[in-house]
Parts: C-alpha cells; structure tokens; sequence
C-alpha cells in the first residue's frame, strides 16, 4: 500500500492552491431569457402606403398596419391599380398588405379579398411564382370556411397543373372536388378542358379556349401555343398534301387567318404557305417535320416557376 504524501510536499501545496482558487471562484448570475412571444402582433401603424421587406426579426408593432388601416390601403391600391396599371408597385404594396396580415394572424374575409385581388392580379401579368403564393394561401383559407371564390379558384388551379403538365398534383386537384363542385361552371369547363387533351380532341380544346370563364384564359394563353403545335401536327399526318389556310385558323383557335399564318411564320414556315387564286394553303406534306421539332421543343420548356 502506498504511502500517503507528506504535508509539507510540492503536490499537496498544489492540489491546496486548486481548490481555494476554485472555492473562491462564483460565478456571475445569469439574466433570465425572456419567453418567445406566442401572441400575435397588434399593429399600430397608420401609414396606408409601405414597401414589401422581408422579415429578418420579430416584427415592430409600430411598422404593422392594423386590419382597418389595411382596409383604407386596398381601397387605395385598388384605384392606383385601375388608373395606372403599374404592376410592380401594386404587386409590391400587396406583398406588404399580406405580410402584415400574416403577423398579425389575421385570417377572415378581408384576407381572402387580398389574396384573391393580388392572384388575379398576378395572372393577368403572367406572374406565376406570385399567383401560386397566393393560390397555396387561398386553398388554407376556403379550408376554413372564410367566404370567398373557392370554385373560380380550383378551376384555375385544375388549367395550372395542366400547364405545368403536372399530372400528380392534377390527379390530387381533381380528388379534392366534391360532386356538386364538378358540375359548377368554371370546374366543369376545366375538366373539359383536361378531358380534350388527353382524348387529343384539338377541336374540343379550342373550342373550350374561346369560351374560358373568369380568368381563365390567362392560364391557357401559357399552354395554348404547345397545343396549337401538337395539333398542328396531327394536323399534317391526317391531311395531306395541302390544307387551306381557313380550316386551320377554324380548328385552331385563331382569330383571323392573318394570326394563322403569323403563327405558321413565326417557325420558319413561310415557305410552306401557298397563295392561291381563292385562298391560302399549307403544303401538309412538307410541313410534318418542322413543326413536330417546334412541338417537341415546347413540351420540354413548360415554365414552373412557384409551383404549388
């Protein structure tokens, strides 16, 4: 058994030294952290006008507009919108409108009437990323029960994953109506519209894009094109040697056979366009080939930009 150190050694000294140091060692009291804020925010701010910022810590009460001051604001957007037509500041101010109302988790009618306004909006620019911000918010909200237009806005929902050629959330958007909502005017023609194409009834779809209700036209203007393209082609299988220029401004959708034949130029086709003594024709039989590239092309750069 060893034998313990002695006293008076240089270890002992030591280990002593320690633990008085240790013993006279307190440490500093530290501040309690504040509870996170699990309420909402009560705006106080008064300003109708604010540019969109993005958050990068607890929203000031005193930058927040309260819900009846944003009531004054969309009055005023609403006008500027109609008078001026200026996307990015409306698109701007209503980001802005959205954002206060998001921390201050105000849900009821007022704020589908701002996600509505802001999604039309939005389509009618071409604004996709925005428009599905708004539509992902707008399916929470009608899930709620809060008044609004739940069927003009699966109807849109229903033409976009046709747009995107996205067939799995298409199937979902499909499995979510009920019975009654399938018979309702805009979902019934979007599923028309669903059912032309994949039958490959060029002539039904077209017909159903020139009698699109609400604003559904905006959503098929950003397809219609691929399709005036794949029936097109259809077209010069079935028809050849030469179709005149009128069948295809008919079947096709076009306004005038003036639009027709700007389409057909605008891939190169001019030289397949025949002036005759009553009409104009296109050779069929010569134009397969380039217009089954230009098909191709357009099915492989289908823009998903802010998809659902």
């Amino acid at each position: 058994m060893d034998e313990p150190l002695p006293k008076s050694s240089k270890f002992q000294k030591q280990l002593e030294k320690r633990q008085r140091r240790w013993g006279n060692y307190q440490s500093a009291p530290r501040s309690p952290t504040p509870p996170p804020s699990t309420g909402p925010v009560i705006g106080t701010c008064e300003v109708l006008e604010k540019r969109y910022l993005r958050l990068t810590s607890a929203p000031i009460p005193s930058l927040v507009r309260p819900e009846p001051v944003l009531h004054k604001t969309l009055d005023l957007l609403k006008k500027k919108w109609r008078k001026e037509s200026n996307y990015s500041y409306i698109c701007d101010q209503l980001k802005s409108v959205r954002q206060d109302l998001t921390v201050q988790r105000i849900k009821n009618d007022f704020t589908v009437t701002v996600y509505e306004l802001h999604a039309r909006i939005a389509l009618e620019k071409g604004d996709l990323g925005e428009y599905n911000q708004c539509q992902t918010q707008l399916r929470t909200l009608y899930a709620l029960g809060l008044q609004g237009n739940p069927i003009e806005f699966k109807a849109y929902r229903i033409l976009y994953f046709i747009h995107t050629a996205n067939r799995t959330g298409l199937n979902d958007a499909m499995a979510d109506l009920t019975t009654a909502e399938k018979e309702k005017g805009p979902i019934k023609h979007a599923l028309s519209v669903r059912s032309a194409l994949a039958l490959g009834n060029y002539h039904k779809f077209f017909q159903l894009y020139l009698d699109t209700p609400n604003m559904g036209a905006y959503l098929m203007d950003m397809f219609v094109v691929r399709e005036r393209l794949a029936a097109l082609c259809n077209i010069c299988k079935a028809y050849k040697p030469d179709v005149k220029l009128r069948f295809i401004t008919e079947e096709l959708g076009f306004e005038s056979d003036h639009d027709a034949a700007q389409f057909i130029v605008d891939y190169n086709g001019q030289n397949l366009l025949e002036e005759r003594q009553d009409s104009i024709s296109l050779m069929t039989g010569k134009a397969g080939p380039l217009f089954e590239t230009a098909r191709s092309a357009a099915f492989r750069t289908v823009d998903i930009k802010g998809q659902i």
